[in-house]
């Protein structure tokens, strides 16, 4: 199955590591946070004027090291770079300092956000980027005037090159060569990372899964739902921002830079740069800072669950909202195994991870229920629903799979249908639901060979002994299976030979494990009618036609046909038709491709 690459994210989504925990099951539309103990108290704290900050100010700041209370750090301005940001948006480096720098070597991930303070207590902006060489406490500062209102509109920059004498100022300061420091500063990395799932299995995904899942997630932990309160969202506080929340919570954690008004702004970056949106809104709690002498530092942090909307993404931070919580597209997945079974959910709030959330989502789920290796046989049915162009639609479909790795092709049959869904304009998912019946048994079926019922008995269909019709009247096969499932025959229903045929006849049966789908994708219409064509892998499918028309490996003459072929009858007279009875007991493998001979 094939599909267009998702719209979104113009920021990468960075390697390393903020823990967070969280995730009791979440069910429903609309996300179910707690009950708030508090507002934030509000700081509305006025910006600094750029214009204003001068090399060698003395500056404060607030930031979380441990827990939910903020705690002060000094520095003092080292210099201005005009655009470093954006045209437009200066950046202002700090040299920084606090104790915990002595295990950290500077700034971590999860630091974005901390605000930055002058003398006479207007907010200067929040700390973002970090020496690209590697931990230090020089610091670029993205102006707070810049964040409270979004006026920057150019792509994000990764990294903000230094050189002459800004260079050397800060290699004077960070004790590193200005051959170093002329790499510049960059973006702290803002970690996205994902719940539910072990780092083994995470590392198999990323190795050999789809190409939508994120090759730089990383594992969260698990934590209670009480990690903080709204309360704890203040200037210097933690915050977090999600795409999903529930078995499988996707987020990176920061700080908070300003909150008014029931507003906060935070990160100083973006997070995925996705403009206008609908993160989630969380409070967190920090564990404590994660040295790194490899790369950067990070914060281990619990979130709690969502207290409001994150309603922007953008170039200089994220703001958003207390109170009203983000609307959800809720996953479901139902596994039983050997006596046990379970439901577990994922809310997805932003639609271009679905697709992800709903891989993770079936494989964590059916991993905590088989409680190891997943070999043998799945039954999945899954349903899918939504609206196109404001009317809804609902995609349904069921097939069986077999083999001593069951995780990733069944919760890629569904994955990647949403993300096929994603792809398409004016397309909102609800909802996804899917239902595996998961045992312990390989027995699978193999196609054998053919047979044709003549003079009342059926005849072994064989290169020697082909089978023979005439034009214009029916003809009685079925085919014959073996394997380890033992001897079965599949009767077909009469194939009516077409008056035009003549000559030798190609006769092709083909398991469904063997056969290659590549499903449309260009409206859900067309999706629809692809699923419909789809052979399950527990069924076999017989094609009778000319040899030109006739084609192996394929899921159907229309989706062939569909990759730009020609629908156009070529001279000779050519066809195919094609024949799919109900589906076995077992998965069905293997092909024969035979003869058919009209007279």
């Amino acid at each position: 199955m094939s599909f267009t690459p998702r719209r979104r994210r113009v920021a990468s989504l960075a390697t390393a590591a903020t823990l967070a925990l969280g995730l009791p099951a979440l069910g429903g539309t609309v996300l179910a946070g707690p009950a708030q103990s508090a507002v934030p108290a509000a700081d509305c704290t006025a910006p600094f004027p750029v214009d204003e900050v001068a090399v060698g100010d003395e500056v404060d700041g607030l930031t979380v090291v441990s827990g939910t209370t903020p705690t002060g750090f000094t520095g003092d301005v080292l210099g201005v770079l005009a655009d470093g940001i954006a045209p437009g948006v200066d950046m202002i480096m700090v040299d920084l300092d606090m104790p915990e720098f002595t295990n950290t070597g500077g700034v971590w991930q999860g630091m974005s956000g901390s605000p930055v303070y002058a003398a006479d207590g207007r907010l200067i902006g929040a700390v973002a980027y970090g020496l690209s060489y590697g931990p230090s406490p020089i610091a670029g500062v993205t102006p707070f005037a810049e964040m409270d209102d979004y006026l920057a509109a150019a792509p994000v920059p990764r990294t903000v090159p230094l050189s002459g004498a800004d260079a050397r100022t800060v290699a004077a300061r960070a004790g590193i060569t200005t051959a170093q420091a002329e790499q510049g500063l960059r973006e702290l990395p803002m970690p996205m990372g994902v719940t539910g799932i072990t780092a083994r299995r995470l590392a198999q995904l990323q190795n050999h899964g789809p190409d939508f899942v994120e090759k730089s997630s990383y594992v969260l932990g698990r934590a209670t739902a009480a990690a903080a309160g709204a309360e704890t969202v203040v200037a210097g506080g933690n915050i977090a921002a999600s795409v999903s929340y529930g078995d499988i919570t996707m987020a990176g954690v920061g700080t908070a830079t300003s909150v008014c008004d029931g507003r906060v702004v935070g990160f100083g970056h973006p997070l995925a740069y996705l403009g206008s949106t609908t993160l989630g809104l969380h409070p967190a709690d920090a564990v404590y800072i994660q040295p790194d002498s490899l790369g950067s530092p990070f914060k281990v942090a619990n979130i709690a669950p969502p207290v409001g909307t994150i309603t922007d993404d953008r170039l200089t931070g994220i703001t958003g909202g207390f109170g009203t919580l983000p609307e959800a597209a809720t996953i479901t997945s139902d596994v039983t195994y050997d006596g046990r079974a379970r439901t577990g959910t994922s809310d997805v709030l932003v639609q271009d991870f679905a697709g992800e959330v709903t891989f993770y989502q079936m494989i964590a789920n059916q991993d905590r229920v088989l409680d190891g290796p997943a070999t043998g046989s799945e039954l999945l049915t899954w349903t899918i629903t939504g609206t196109d162009q404001g009317e809804p639609f609902s995609l349904s479909y069921t097939d069986r799979w077999s083999g001593r790795y069951l995780l990733e092709e069944p919760s890629f049959s569904v994955a990647g249908v949403v993300e096929i869904l994603n792809s398409l304009e004016g397309v909102t998912i609800g909802s996804v639901t899917a239902a595996a019946d998961v045992d312990d048994d390989l027995t699978t079926h193999t196609v054998v060979g053919m047979e044709q019922l003549r003079g009342g008995s059926w005849a072994r269909i064989t290169k020697k002994a082909p089978a023979v019709g005439r034009q214009g009247r029916t003809v009685r096969l079925r085919v014959v299976l073996g394997g380890s499932a033992g001897r079965q025959y599949v009767t077909l229903d009469p194939i009516t030979i077409r008056r035009r045929a003549q000559g030798a006849l190609a006769l092709v049966v083909q398991g469904g494990n063997d056969l290659y789908y590549e499903s449309a994708s260009d409206s859900v219409d067309a999706l629809r009618t692809s699923l419909a064509a789809q052979q399950r892998h527990d069924q076999v499918r017989v094609q009778l036609g000319t040899p030109n028309r006739v084609q192996e490996g394929y899921g159907s003459e229309d989706e062939f046909f569909f990759r730009g072929q020609s629908r156009r009858p070529r001279k000779p007279y050519s066809f195919v038709q094609t024949v799919t009875p109900a589906p076995v007991a077992h998965v069905v493998e293997g092909s024969r491709r035979l003869t058919l001979v009209v007279r």
